[in-house]
């Protein structure tokens, strides 16, 4: 079995490549919207069903980003860490139905998990990185921001300097992280499933459903605290 690193490209829109991953985000992006519009179409006080379902995931979400933030930023922060999670729990488990690395479009895969391509999870890391600093900008202004990485004092000065590279590897860390549990998981299953046909892949399968999950947690939690803890004043600024 070849193991492909980069996504297969599928064909150009205006010289702009159009991958098999890309084509799986847009399908988990149309998922979500169907299911939320499914799940709140018909809105009861007493939930059932998809709402129940929805209410439970969205009431555990909150509860924990309140936790956390705090009730003020919480309200700023939930949608956007929720989002995150939904986005890559859906792309996760999505990527593990039947007709992924099997079905083609001319001799290429035309699906692929979409968090096994790099440019994906690193696109990702990109959007909560530069969130994550917009509302740092917004909770402390330009010069607490700025004081955050600079200071007249040398020892706080080094130290903010090593925070400052540190948001860089924040950023290689999120984005390899969900890469690689992705791209091993998708190498395991195609591995397995081409040397056992039935009953033994299964177990990799259920497997797989439990590191979806758990990655798109992690992503999501990571976020949280990075937001929460770059949107802190220093002590000197109480």
């Amino acid at each position: 079995m070849e193991i492909v690193l980069k996504p297969e490209i599928l064909g150009y829109f205006k010289n702009f490549p159009i991958t098999n991953t890309l084509l799986v985000s847009w399908i988990t992006m149309f998922v979500l919207v169907i299911v939320s519009f499914l799940a709140t179409r018909k809105v009861r006080l007493i939930p059932s069903g998809l709402q129940n379902l929805f209410e439970i995931v969205i009431d555990f979400a909150y509860t924990t980003v309140a936790d956390l933030a705090g009730d003020k930023k919480a309200k700023v922060f939930f949608p956007i860490v929720t989002t995150f999670f939904l986005f890559i729990l859906f792309s996760n488990w999505i990527g593990l139905l039947p007709g992924f690395a099997t079905i083609t479009y001319h001799k290429e895969p035309l699906l692929r998990s979409m968090n096994s391509d790099l440019n994906m999870t690193l696109a990702l890391a990109l959007i909560s990185a530069v969130l994550t600093h917009i509302f740092a900008l917004r909770y402390l202004g330009i010069l607490g921001y700025l004081s955050k990485w600079f200071t007249l004092n040398p020892i706080f000065l080094f130290v903010g300097l090593l925070e400052l590279v540190g948001e860089f590897t924040k950023i290689v860390s999120l984005s390899f992280r969900l890469f690689g549990n992705i791209f091993a998981g998708e190498v395991v299953l195609a591995t397995i499933s081409s040397i056992f046909a039935f009953i033994i892949p299964l177990p990799f399968y259920f497997l797989e459903i439990i590191v979806g999950f758990v990655q798109a947690a992690v992503f999501m939690m990571l976020t949280l605290v990075f937001m929460v803890l770059l949107s802190e004043k220093h002590a000197e600024q109480h």
